[in-house]
């Protein structure tokens, strides 16, 4: 996979934590994934289409998701609560928003988010899309950034 295409969602999940939750994220090696588990317990999923094509994963522990919500929110909420799950689907959509800024003059949308919850679950993506794992520490614990993309042909971008 082309670094360029990570580097953008390694400098907006920096971005993104530090700036709103003042939070700063410490990045580590990244490597490629070779399941479709997930990492944590707490999953928000985002689809790229247009140039790009595939998807992105912020991947938290329960401790670490509720931590950071509540960062977000001003108040502890509950896995159970559709808030809780709309924050979450909020800060991968405030990544992946800021990654695809730095795609200039490239037609790139990506998909509401959504949110799955609980542990050992998979999110699959297209096969011929390598995933690869970005992990992150904070002082709230860890988190996974998966990112699968790649550029799509010149057919499905001109649909």
């Amino acid at each position: 996979m082309d670094a360029n295409l990570i580097a953008p969602f390694i400098t907006s999940v920096q971005h993104v934590f530090s700036t709103m939750f003042q939070l700063p994220v410490e990045v580590g090696d990244p490597s490629i994934k070779n399941t479709n588990h997930c990492s944590h317990d707490v999953s928000a999923i985002i689809g790229m289409s247009g140039e790009f094509l595939g998807n992105v994963v912020l991947s938290m522990p329960t401790d670490t998701a509720i931590a950071v919500v509540a960062l977000f929110t001003g108040e502890k909420l509950d896995t159970d609560s559709d808030d809780f799950a709309d924050a979450v689907g909020e800060i991968i959509n405030m990544i992946c928003g800021s990654a695809k800024a730095s795609f200039q003059r490239k037609n790139v949308s990506i998909s509401v988010p959504s949110v799955v919850i609980g542990p050992n679950h998979r999110v699959t993506g297209q096969s011929d899309i390598p995933c690869v794992l970005i992990p992150g520490t904070t002082d709230c614990g860890e988190l996974v950034l998966e990112v699968a993309i790649r550029p799509a042909s010149s057919e499905a971008a001109a649909a």
